[in-house]
């Protein structure tokens, strides 16, 4: 089972990803990744409240948590804090969809995702 990725925590972290970072928008949720050579991959989440009640935010986040677990969270990809924006069609869109969504985010960024040695 993959673990965890480390998370951003610091607001001025999700500042500089914005900043300096490459945006890429899905249908399913805004990407924002910055390169830092050498460092391991962060990934910080985030909803705004724009979105739904707090009921909403919460599963949206928790979704988004799951696809970077799943995705990332096996140490495959390093030198990038990534941030993950919730949009409004992110809680209601099929998980499937969501990790294509993620996937070709990353893609469009210039991230490659190494294929898994099974």
């Amino acid at each position: 089972m993959p673990a965890r990725p480390p998370r951003l925590t610091q607001r001025r972290e999700f500042q500089r990803a914005a900043a300096r970072g490459q945006k890429v928008a899905r249908p399913g949720l805004v990407l924002q990744a910055l390169p830092q050579p050498g460092q391991a991959l962060r990934v910080g989440f985030t909803v705004t409240k724009k979105v739904g009640n707090a009921v909403v935010r919460n599963r949206t986040k928790r979704r988004l948590r799951e696809a970077a677990r799943l995705l990332l969270g096996d140490g495959r990809v390093a030198g990038y804090d990534l941030v993950l924006i919730g949009r409004d069609a992110t809680a209601g869109r099929d998980f499937r969809t969501l990790m294509g969504d993620l996937r070709g985010a990353m893609k469009q960024a210039g991230i490659a995702i190494p294929d898994r040695a099974e």
